[in-house]
């Protein structure tokens, strides 16, 4: 799958599991601000498996960071499309999530500030505007200041609600795995250990693609990654995803505009216009 889809696929993901609004499921749901900044990061994490490719795409989101953590990535998963593609990912990406919400400094100001969790959003930000084409080769500034931004607002926000993140990038890492399953080529899902299927099993094309004679598997019914059934079906999700996010930012511009603090500010500089 191609990896705007894959992004697509893990924003809409985390709205149809976190969102409380029509067309949502609601099963881990969050406030407006936790479902706006966790479709982002979802669909970060939903490209984290592809972090194993140390020269793709996302090597290059947020240089130089981003290439040494691809690197890193992929000698310790055995090179592309292994270990990070595997059911033991899902568990390595949400413990490493936990762990980096974990990491945090207090301060006077702002209490508890969350620096593990600001990190890890930095370079999901970054891996989702580059999947998505938010930025481009040669715009490194503006992937420093997009994901700097972001991971700034997680870092500050994350002590009340940083429960959360370890569920959207397991969620993210999930959706990629499955997402990759739905195209030719599979993958090891039982990773380091990659089964092979009996003879008989071999002899049937249609199993064959299901459980192939390498050990990977996989249901291919999207065909090749970019296809016209991959493009059908990336498009009603990406749309399903930009309206999560859309409700979400009502719903913060809501919640900010019926606060009494703000209200009261406001009322104090009526006089004064």
């Amino acid at each position: 799958m191609m990896g705007a889809h894959h992004a697509a696929t893990g924003a809409a993901a985390w709205v149809a599991v976190a969102g409380t609004g029509p067309f949502m499921l609601g099963l881990y749901p969050v406030s407006d601000s936790g479902l706006l900044v966790g479709t982002i990061v979802c669909a970060g994490a939903a490209l984290l498996p592809d972090a194993d490719h140390h020269s793709g795409t996302i090597s290059n989101s947020l240089p130089p960071l981003s290439k040494v953590v691809t690197r890193a990535i992929s000698r310790a998963s055995g090179g592309h499309r292994h270990g990070t593609h595997g059911l033991l990912a899902i568990g390595a990406g949400s413990g490493l999530a936990t762990l980096a919400g974990l990491i945090g400094i207090q301060t006077e100001t702002y209490g508890r500030v969350a620096i593990g969790a600001g990190v890890l959003s930095l370079l999901l930000v970054a891996y989702a505007a580059k999947a998505l084409r938010i930025t481009a080769d040669g715009t490194w500034l503006r992937s420093w200041l997009l994901a700097i931004a972001l991971a700034t607002f997680v870092t500050l926000y994350a002590p009340y609600e940083w429960e959360w993140l370890p569920v959207a990038v397991g969620l993210g890492v999930a959706v990629h795995i499955a997402g990759d399953m739905l195209t030719t080529g599979g993958v090891p899902l039982l990773w380091p250990w990659t089964p092979r299927p009996p003879r008989w099993w071999s002899r049937t094309n249609i199993l064959n693609d299901i459980w192939q004679p390498s050990g990977w598997m996989g249901l291919p019914v999207l065909g090749n990654a970019g296809s016209r059934r991959e493009w059908a079906f990336a498009i009603p999700v990406s749309a399903y995803a930009t309206y999560g996010f859309i409700v979400g930012i009502i719903g913060i511009v809501h919640s900010f505009t019926t606060d009494p603090a703000v209200t009261d500010a406001f009322s104090s500089l009526w006089p004064l216009v």
